[in-house]
């Protein structure tokens, strides 16, 4: 009999928030959600496999709570436009996702949250507009690199540049450079969707038993489209040669203060993450470990991350 999980904030209906759009790109629109208007801007920024949705739990707790919640779908994800030129790329998320907010919302400042790609998206925005991020809570990614510090990775054991394979991350491999054969394996909606699944389910991404049956639906149904689960693997190919539009800003540290979260349970992301942070973050507040949570933990443990973010940005939602 499973260990019940700690209690999580009720999840809401698929329907419970408007979706706007709004261009930030030539003939390219995000759809995002805007809850608690006038309060503190948030940014929610997900990663792969996910889409908005995963940040369900979060939304109606932190409006309550006196924050502007914007959370989009990436170009490509969700119910995004896809880019007709095939362009993605991290530095492009960032451009897309400050156009949203500073452009068109209007806020010169803002707070970020975000883990797996989200997570790299958001440290990128961090150091490509200066003041526009005011503060962040990072989690279960890669950490940006400092190669100018390579005597300090050497002294605490650790390789400059690893990725995330972890021992169910060859994944990360057939996306990138494998990703013809992938795709054409993956050629039925019901075969992209046990795909999907199995990231939320037998990849050991997250703790046992965070996800229910209704939630796994939910979770993979935006990937039934096979262009949009393609479009979900370029970061991953930019490792083998896919043409990018810049670089993205991740090899220096993150002067903006941020607040790092590690679920433990994650087996992809690997154990050193903590200990990477310590340098990529100059001004930080952890590493926290936070249990029973593994990758997902904006949903894994949202009555955590709901709670920690409600203090953590409250002096700049006061302000």
């Amino acid at each position: 009999m499973p260990i019940p999980r700690p209690v999580q904030p009720e999840t809401p209906g698929r329907d419970a928030f408007e979706i706007h759009r709004a261009e930030v790109a030539e003939d390219l629109s995000l759809a995002y959600l805007r809850e608690g208007v006038g309060g503190y801007p948030l940014l929610l920024v997900h990663g792969y496999p996910e889409t908005k949705r995963i940040w369900w739990r979060n939304v109606r707790p932190l409006a309550e709570a006196g924050y502007e919640v914007i959370v989009p779908d990436l170009r490509g994800y969700g119910d995004s436009d896809l880019s007709e030129k095939d362009e993605y790329d991290l530095a492009l998320y960032s451009h897309d996702l400050y156009a949203l907010v500073h452009d068109r919302l209007g806020h010169e400042r803002c707070g970020l949250i975000g883990g797996d790609v989200g997570g790299a998206v958001i440290c990128d925005m961090a150091n490509r507009f200066p003041g526009f991020v005011e503060r962040m809570i990072f989690f279960n990614t890669v950490a940006p690199t400092v190669p100018e510090r390579a005597d300090w990775y050497a002294a605490h054991g650790l390789d400059l540049n690893p990725l995330p394979h972890g021992p169910t991350g060859d994944y990360r491999i057939r996306q990138g450079r494998d990703w013809k054969l992938l795709l054409e394996e993956l050629d039925t909606p019901a075969r992209r969707r046990r795909y999907v699944r199995d990231f939320y389910e037998h990849r050991l991404l997250a703790s046992q038993y965070s996800f229910e049956e209704e939630d796994y639906d939910f979770m993979v149904e935006p990937f039934e489209d096979a262009r949009r689960l393609f479009a979900g693997w370029a970061p991953y190919q930019l490792e083998y040669g896919r043409p990018q539009s810049e670089p993205a800003l991740l090899g220096q540290p993150v002067e903006t203060p941020t607040l790092i979260l590690y679920g433990p349970d994650d087996q992809v992301v690997p154990k050193d993450f903590p200990k990477r942070c310590e340098i990529a973050f100059p001004n930080r507040v952890g590493p926290l470990v936070i249990p029973e949570c593994g990758h997902f933990l904006q949903w894994e443990r949202a009555d955590v991350l709901n709670e920690v973010a409600k203090f953590y940005f409250a002096d700049l939602r006061g302000r």
